[in-house]
């Protein structure tokens, strides 16, 4: 059997390691997990009972429209049903968005160290992705400008980019959306947006009248906590949406995923609070971080970037053997880690164990 070409080399994803694996690998009682950028406060009570409610329709299938779940949704952005799609997780919707819109020998721009999906899913269908640097965690959008051929196609902007954590303001994003042509899409990945606190970040969802190649990402995995439940979504013009569905398989959400999205929304106080916490945990790492005399980009999602000066990749299995999971292995950043912000608890035992491996692992020279 023989494969498309493009995929031989292809890195499979490696998502976080599971507890239930590192409890029996290392024979640990009590392991906390600090990888993958969960809620450590879970989902909304509302989000439960809507899936508790739904586990009598598991013989039927789900509504291949989702249409309750985007009225709920249109009516919360105040967009129209037609300007949504929704899919396993927003991963579904990038790699439908490059199954729709790229061909073998086309282009497509992202930063040099941002989430890996719109580089794979572009290599699949045989695109050329051009990686521009970041310049201080953050998106060079001026080099990003200075990539564009007549053969890009799409530019991708992760905001707060995934792994650094670093936002690209409203002002500079409408500046370098003035200068793309009107011919390029622009995908604007907001997967951590509820998240962000900052008064410069964009207000996204209103710029799609003046930008009309604007698309933008987003998920119900990450504040609103059902990752389990595998539901993200798209926002664009409605003959975007259009091009892109033809592409979609159907029945590609769940029955529990939409009525859990759906009760969800409804809780915004559970979303502000998660917010709160989140905000308060961020300076929480952040002042031990600077007592450690580590540093770390500033982080605007649920996570934080942090420069350990040591193989992340030893820090990572050093921690792994004090019980805490966190995220290695980053290819422009080999002396970083990425850590989910925890609870109050999961903080303090991250910073306990970090300040142990700090003394146990040798600095690079």
């Amino acid at each position: 059997m023989k494969p498309k070409a493009q995929i031989v080399d292809l890195p499979v994803y490696q998502p976080g390691k599971p507890i239930e694996e590192v409890k029996k690998e290392l024979g640990l009682d009590r392991v906390i997990k600090l990888a993958s950028n969960e809620n450590p406060y879970g989902c909304s009570p509302l989000a439960r009972e809507a899936i508790t409610a739904e586990l009598e329709t598991l013989s039927l299938y789900p509504d291949g429209s989702a249409a309750e779940l985007t009225a709920a949704l249109a009516e919360h952005l105040n967009v129209a049903s037609p300007q949504i799609i929704f899919g396993c997780g927003s991963d579904e919707i990038i790699a439908l968005i490059i199954r729709a819109f790229l061909v073998p020998g086309d282009e497509t721009i992202m930063a040099d160290q941002t989430f890996s999906v719109y580089k794979t899913n572009a290599e699949i269908e045989g695109a050329v992705s051009i990686e521009i640097p970041l310049v201080d965690g953050k998106h060079d959008l001026q080099g990003m400008l200075d990539a564009i051929t007549d053969k890009t196609k799409i530019i991708w902007v992760c905001n707060p980019n995934n792994p650094t954590g670093t936002i690209v303001s409203e002002a500079e994003l409408v500046q370098f959306l003035d200068a793309v042509p009107e011919h390029i899409m622009v995908v604007l990945d907001e997967a951590y947006f509820e998240y962000v606190t900052d008064a410069s970040y964009p207000n996204s969802i209103p710029l799609m009248g003046r930008y009309p190649n604007l698309v933008i990402l987003r998920t119900f995995s990450k504040i609103y906590g059902l990752a389990a439940m595998r539901i993200g979504y798209g926002v664009a013009q409605e003959e975007v949406i259009s091009l892109i569905n033809r592409v979609r398989e159907p029945f590609n959400t769940g029955r529990l995923a939409q009525a859990a999205a759906k009760a969800a929304l409804k809780d915004q106080a559970f979303v502000a609070e998660c917010r709160k916490r989140n905000e308060e945990g961020i300076k929480y790492l952040q002042g031990e971080l600077d007592r450690l005399g580590l540093s770390y980009f500033p982080a605007h999602g649920n996570f934080i970037m942090i420069d350990v000066r040591r193989s992340g990749k030893d820090v990572f299995q050093s921690l792994l053997s004090k019980g805490i999971i966190i995220r290695p292995g980053f290819e422009r950043y080999p002396n970083w880690i990425r850590v989910t912000v925890g609870s109050q608890e999961q903080n303090d035992a991250f910073i306990g164990a970090l300040e142990q491996v700090i003394a146990e692992v040798s600095p690079v020279v």
